[in-house]
């Protein structure tokens, strides 16, 4: 035994991971930097701190560590790996990690945007939003980071399965999901809309 504990290697974290590492912690200080320059809190008014919330619409949505919404951040990370990995194919992980998170970090500023939280309130069924908190939205940066990898792990085919249910399961739970949010958004349909106020009420 002792000569097998010997001649076992020692337990090293590689560069990869360490620079992976770093990218997160850069991108997320700056994404922080400038919800604080937007005046944003750094968490609920309430004054506690939920590991999740799971009403898609109420008081705590978007303010604690997850909710449902969470489902759609970790979804980018899952379709930003491949498209991505296809658009720089030469590039390391690191750097396709970077700019993954850059993406993600530059929709979570825009989403807490005035313009964009008024959009929300306006045409969703989302008229309480009030944007999120620091602490929701450098959790949301880290659901991308983990689909990120989900989806380097499973490859392509696997990942849009896996894309498809998430869809399937936040609608038939929540009656909404990233692609239904991105519509509400874009192009209200006040189907969609009514059908949404009436199982959130």
């Amino acid at each position: 035994m002792d000569s097998l504990s010997e001649s076992s290697p020692p337990f090293r974290i590689s560069s990869n991971a360490w620079r992976c590492a770093a990218a997160f912690a850069a991108v997320a200080a700056g994404q922080a930097v400038v919800l604080v320059a937007l005046g944003r809190q750094w968490w609920c008014d309430c004054g506690k701190l939920f590991l999740y919330t799971n009403q898609p619409l109420g008081p705590h949505t978007s303010q604690h560590l997850l909710d449902p919404y969470s489902w759609s951040h970790l979804q980018h990370g899952l379709v930003l790996a491949p498209l991505l990995a296809w658009l720089a194919p030469k590039r390391s992980l690191a750097w396709l990690l970077v700019a993954a998170l850059t993406i993600e970090a530059g929709w979570e500023i825009l989403e807490n945007t005035p313009w964009v939280i008024e959009r929300y309130r306006s045409a969703t069924a989302a008229v309480g939003y009030e944007g999120d908190t620091i602490i929701n939205s450098l959790a949301d940066l880290t659901c991308c980071a983990a689909g990120f990898f989900v989806a380097r792990r499973l490859g392509v085919a696997k990942t849009v399965a896996l894309f498809a249910a998430i869809e399937i399961g936040t609608i038939a739970i929540y009656r909404d999901s990233l692609l239904l949010n991105v519509l509400m958004l874009l192009a209200p349909v006040e189907a969609i809309r009514s059908w949404q106020e009436a199982g959130w009420r």
